[in-house]
């Protein structure tokens, strides 16, 4: 208690007028599939769902995961040597051959374009060592993004497992934290790719089976899925303005519509507001930030509707700094953060950084004497 009665020393609210209620995820709104979710890509925000947290069997959006693993094991550039067991897997294909050798990154454009089970053998073992311990690797990163309900068997989504399953939030975590990478953005928002095929005359040419790309317009991209057991599954990204949107379905006779229906929805009932900008922050006159300058590096936006534009509080929570802080001249450190509550409930929060300037009156004596021989050499060369 004494240690947090040290920390922390200062609470400033500023409270924008609060008036009705926040509006509720419309779970009303009509979808074919068994569960669906809609979420905002950089706050997370859940905008509509159905169903979401149930664990089904998800198909071909496993390789979402099995092409984020081989985008961040830093080995896109290298060759892979396909082998005889990569060859043999059943269902979709690019039809690899046995000893056949393609760079890793045409290989996960073939897992997503395609939808190659026998690629996702062929990056399983060249970045996992093996299918079992690829699946390793990615229910460690599953734990790691907070998959909470998923386990993964296999870098496909065949039906060859029981214990291979997720839910459509845990997909809609999958994808959010995909998409932060570049690379993989660019990968699920292909329409085509060639890639060379040294065995025959002809190169390969892959055309994304995400149909959503050239059916709705604001679609950037997305993955499909399909086995006997887990039906269509089906994930895409749109984006509208400032708004990038993520929607999931599992087991959906309608998929198509069913994502155009709930990017509809978000766009037409929701705005991103920013409720704290970037920048310099004025806190008033305050014991231990008198002298220093507080600024907020990133800004707070987050997805609302015009109801809840009303409903947003923010505090400022700053901390009394360690003893060498007067020491950190021209460096940049935590003071404190700042958090956004929707009606009451925390939604989002900052970093708050200080910064002691080097003033003039505080120069030491090389300072100084540095000065002088400045301007002795500036009046030399000036004439």
């Amino acid at each position: 208690m004494r240690n947090i009665r040290k920390l922390i020393v200062l609470f400033i609210i500023v409270t924008f007028s609060i008036a009705n209620t926040p509006q509720k995820v419309d779970a009303s709104l009509g979808v074919s599939a068994a569960s669906a979710i809609l979420i905002e890509q950089k706050s997370g925000r859940v905008l509509y769902e159905k169903d979401a947290y149930t664990k089904r069997r998800i198909a071909s959006i496993t390789k979402i995961m099995t092409a984020i693993l081989a985008i961040e094991s830093g080995k896109l550039n290298d060759t892979v040597t396909v082998s005889n067991q990569a060859t043999r897997a059943e269902g979709s294909s690019v039809y690899l051959k046995p000893g056949q050798k393609m760079k890793l990154e045409d290989l996960v454009y073939g897992l997503m374009l395609r939808s190659g089970n026998d690629t996702a053998v062929a990056i399983a073992e060249y970045v996992g060592g093996s299918v079992e311990g690829f699946a390793y690797l990615m229910n460690q990163k599953a734990r790691e993004i907070g998959m909470m309900n998923s386990h993964f068997s296999n870098p496909h989504g065949l039906d060859d497992s029981d214990d291979h399953y997720s839910t459509a939030y845990d997909m809609a975590l999958l994808t959010r934290y995909a998409m932060r990478d570049k690379t993989f953005q660019k990968i699920f928002g292909t329409k085509v790719h060639r890639a060379p095929n040294p065995n025959e005359t002809w190169d390969y040419k892959w055309n994304n089976k995400n149909r959503l790309l050239t059916k709705y317009e604001y679609c950037t991209g997305g993955k499909t899925g399909f086995t006997k057991l887990a039906k269509r599954t089906l994930v895409t990204t749109a984006t509208k303005g400032d708004m990038d949107l993520i929607s999931v379905t599992l087991n959906a006779s309608d998929d198509w519509n069913d994502h155009i229906a709930m990017y509809e929805y978000g766009f037409q009932n929701y705005d991103m507001a920013e409720i704290i900008s970037k920048g310099k922050v004025d806190l008033g006159h305050h014991k231990y930030y008198k002298d220093v300058q507080l600024l907020i590096k990133r800004p707070i936006l987050y997805p609302a509707t015009n109801k809840e534009m009303e409903l947003f509080t923010v505090k400022y929570k700053l901390m009394k700094p360690d003893s060498t802080w007067e020491n950190s001249i021209n460096k940049q450190r935590v003071a404190g953060k700042a958090i956004v509550y929707l009606d009451g409930r925390t939604v989002q929060e900052t970093p708050i950084f200080y910064q002691i300037k080097r003033s003039e009156e505080k120069k030491g004596f090389f300072d100084f004497m540095k000065d002088i021989f400045l301007s002795i050499m500036s009046v030399k060369l000036n004439g």
